[in-house]
């Protein structure tokens, strides 16, 4: 797998969903990405557009009525519709949607069948916070979590961890996930903090690991606490580990208060890969709205992927 490329998939649709003027989650965050990798050291990446996913496969995560209303909501050129106090679709918004779950699909078929070692999916609308039948903070659909389950009915892997390190509790990944012993989540993030859930207790059927940070923590605090969490991720033994990439914890996002660099996500990544080596390696990105830390975050963990998997 050595010689294998990294995979990065994105699609140009995901700048189509677009919740207005001063929204964080805007489409300016994935060009500060797309600039980002287009430097010399991101040359050998392969890149790909990101296919759409079927309703079939959306199902998998979600309740077929749900995934259907959802795409129903086409609001016209110019026009909004809003779900929530801070979910907000746009003419574009239902196909960006169907890009983002796509490139998680089609990034775990490259990984497991040997075309990619790892693979990055620089995607909008994120997912984590999309639960079965309730979409919410700026997520319409699960991505990993739909990603995780075509791995699971269509590539014969039993089971998958999903590591979420974004500074928000993927709560709606753990609405999913909770009662399947199957998969294993694992999340960091800030408590107290939007959406209010992901408190140590709440721990699934033994398969969800919480890990709150107080408001402040910085890089320290954040490595220990992972490194005390992941040989429950060794010891999953999963056959695919899915991360849900979120850089919102960096110290120049406006969105929250915890204090890590770009050199923390590297080395999140890293240890990650680490934990289970050998095992594939899909990274869907979920928040980050500071755009220069963005950026910086982003291309720190997609060369850490990259050099994490060269010995594979």
């Amino acid at each position: 797998m050595a010689d294998q490329p990294i995979l990065y998939l994105t699609h140009e649709a995901c700048l189509g969903h677009d919740m207005g003027e001063g929204h964080p989650e805007c489409p300016d965050r994935l060009r500060a990405i797309w600039q980002a990798l287009e430097a010399p050291d991101f040359a050998t990446l392969r890149r790909e557009e990101a296919p759409a996913a079927t309703e079939a496969q959306l199902a998998r995560a979600h309740p077929a009525a749900y995934v259907s209303a959802i795409l129903a909501i086409r609001p016209e050129a110019g026009e909004r519709a809003r779900l929530d106090a801070d979910t907000i679709m746009s003419h574009g918004s239902a196909e960006a949607a169907l890009r983002a779950a796509g490139a998680g699909i089609r990034a775990v078929e490259a990984v497991l069948r040997g075309e990619a070692r790892a693979a990055f999916c620089a995607v909008r609308p994120p997912g984590h916070h999309a639960e079965p039948e309730q979409p919410m903070g700026f997520c319409l659909f699960s991505n990993v979590v739909v990603a995780a389950r075509h791995a699971q009915a269509e590539l014969g892997v039993a089971r998958v961890a999903i590591v979420d390190f974004d500074v928000h509790h993927g709560n709606g990944t753990q609405a999913c996930v909770e009662a399947d012993p199957s998969i294993l989540f694992i999340s960091s993030h800030q408590m107290p903090l939007y959406p209010g859930t992901g408190a140590a207790t709440e721990r699934g059927v033994g398969n969800v690991l919480n890990i709150p940070l107080p408001p402040g923590a910085a890089g320290e605090h954040f490595r220990e606490a992972w490194a005390e969490a992941l040989p429950r991720l060794t010891g999953f033994a999963p056959g695919l580990i899915i991360i849900s990439a979120g850089f919102d914890a960096h110290i120049r996002d406006p969105l929250a208060q915890l204090r890590l660099n770009e050199v923390d996500f590297a080395w999140i990544t890293r240890a990650i890969i680490e934990a289970a080596p050998g095992v594939p390696v899909v990274s869907m990105l979920e928040g980050g709205y500071d755009l220069q830390a963005l950026a910086a975050s982003t291309a720190a963990h997609v060369a850490a992927l990259s050099a994490a998997t060269a010995g594979g």
